[in-house]
């Protein structure tokens, strides 16, 4: 088959601060073209934005005319809260959006306390989820609440525009985003419907996307391009990297994770791991931190450096910064839910108050909760056989040594890539062939590093989590 027979796949990236479209041959994944745009910040956006951030994106990246199929990959949880019209009736509360903690609370002690919304949903429920966010409305905006006729997340309601529908049977999702709800069972694979009900505090039927096979189509765009399922961000991570059971992938975004693909299903009572799905029919235990890359974006604005500065002063640094210690929860946290903390530097002393200690206790700071994030897996039964390293700040010169160092463990590291978007291309191309499993494409060179084991680092940062509880 000559190359230009070769079909093209779409995928998308819609995420906290951007959109990414990538463009690539279906059959090995070779990049072809690419384009981005930047979405508006805060914690509650207007979605419009997220369409026209889109059409700039895709413009940017040459125009779909010749590609076969798309999907799209989203940041999870974001509450889209639509009308019988299928209009949006308020800005959509983000991920990141912490205002619905105690609604969050409520619903856990209504569901049976902690470990019973566990086991019904996967996860005990914090701010993040959507089912916490629609609670919100429903208590603090009852006008907006009672017209809510169907609930969509950003990626879902993104491949619901592109149909150019308005037509509630035509929204659909995957397992992987809508297990990110609050009121759906991943294992059962199916809504929670009485949840969403509790959260929103109303007895009418609420509309939610229909759940598509993750190598299948669940609609065409206005010039007939097939849709495929899409997925939540880090699922579609997961597959853009290509991770199998027994990897766990630590990714340094806005926010930062670590997930495993697992064959079998986690129910963290404690909160710390959410029992997701993955894009693939598997599951994806994870754990967040709301504080990662703009943990970096804080340190260049503190020390007048750039990204690529400040890993080289981390680096001049002996580990542990002669005992300066970060609790980097600069937003408020998501594990440990401590969603109104701040961040706390302790131990500065004449001795480390110089710039190569601070930007070292900045870098081991954000790292160090994403340690606790893989021992949370590995306490839950969690095979832990290599750790990948993705993200923008997985990038900076100094992250891969330092995260070598905390994790105990070689650390291997992929070519920078739109992960994301990539593992939504691939996606698309897996439902493009028709295959039982998601074709296989070339990564290129992935970086292995390995440091010397730093514990007492990782435990003098828990001294300092443990003795800030209420902070």
């Amino acid at each position: 088959m000559a190359a230009s027979d070769i079909p093209l796949v779409a995928g998308v990236d819609s995420s906290t601060q951007s959109v990414k479209v990538v463009i690539r041959r279906a059959d090995t994944g070779e990049l072809i073209r690419q384009g981005r745009a930047p979405h508006p910040d805060g914690t509650e956006v207007d979605p419009v934005h997220w369409i026209s951030a889109l059409d700039s994106a895709i413009a940017a990246a040459g125009g779909l005319a010749d590609v076969a199929a798309i999907a799209i990959g989203g940041q999870q949880h974001g509450m889209v809260a639509l009308d019988k019209n299928g209009d949006v009736i308020r800005p959509a509360l983000l991920w990141n959006d912490t205002r619905s903690a105690e609604s969050a609370t409520a619903l856990n002690q209504e569901l049976g306390g902690d470990a019973a919304t566990a086991q019904q949903v996967g996860s005990v429920l914090v701010a993040s989820f959507t089912a916490t966010k629609l609670r919100w409305l429903a208590d603090h905006e009852k006008a907006n609440a009672e017209k809510v006729t169907a609930v969509a997340l950003p990626h879902d309601y993104l491949s619901w525009k592109l149909q150019g529908s308005s037509d509630f049977s035509q929204l659909f999702t995957d397992r992987s985003d809508a297990s990110g709800t609050g009121y759906f069972d991943p294992v059962a694979s199916q809504y929670r419907n009485d949840i969403l009900a509790k959260a929103l505090r109303t007895d009418r039927t609420i509309s939610t996307p229909t759940i598509i096979a993750p190598n299948k189509f669940g609609g065409s765009t206005k010039a007939g391009i097939p849709i495929a399922a899409g997925a939540g961000d880090n699922a579609a991570a997961a597959l853009g990297v290509q991770a199998e059971p027994g990897d766990v992938v630590v990714s340094l975004g806005t926010s930062g994770t670590a997930f495993a693909v697992s064959d079998s299903p986690t129910h963290d009572s404690s909160g710390a791991v959410a029992g997701f799905a993955d894009a693939t029919g598997r599951f994806l235990p994870l754990v967040c931190t709301l504080n990662a890359a703009r943990i970096l974006d804080a340190a260049t604005r503190i020390l007048g450096k750039t990204h690529d500065e400040v890993g080289a002063l981390a680096l001049q640094a002996n580990p542990g910064a002669h005992g300066l210690t970060l609790l980097p929860y600069f937003e408020g946290e998501r594990t440990p839910n401590r969603p109104q903390a701040t961040g706390v530097f302790a131990g500065m002393n004449l001795k480390n108050s110089n710039p190569e200690d601070i930007a070292r206790a900045m870098i081991e700071g954000m790292l160090c909760g994403l340690v606790d994030a893989v021992d949370a897996l590995v306490s839950l039964g969690v095979n832990v056989k290599r750790v990948l390293l993705i993200g923008g700040a997985a990038k900076n010169p100094a992250i891969a040594h330092i995260a070598s160092s905390l994790f105990g463990r070689e650390v291997l590291v992929p070519q920078p890539g739109e992960y994301v978007a990539d593992g939504a291309a691939r996606q698309a191309a897996w439902a493009l062939s028709g295959n039982s499993t998601p074709p296989r494409w070339n990564l290129g060179e992935v970086t292995s590093t390995i440091a010397p084991a730093t514990p007492d680092v990782v435990a003098h940062y828990r001294v300092l989590r443990d003795r800030t509880q209420t902070w």
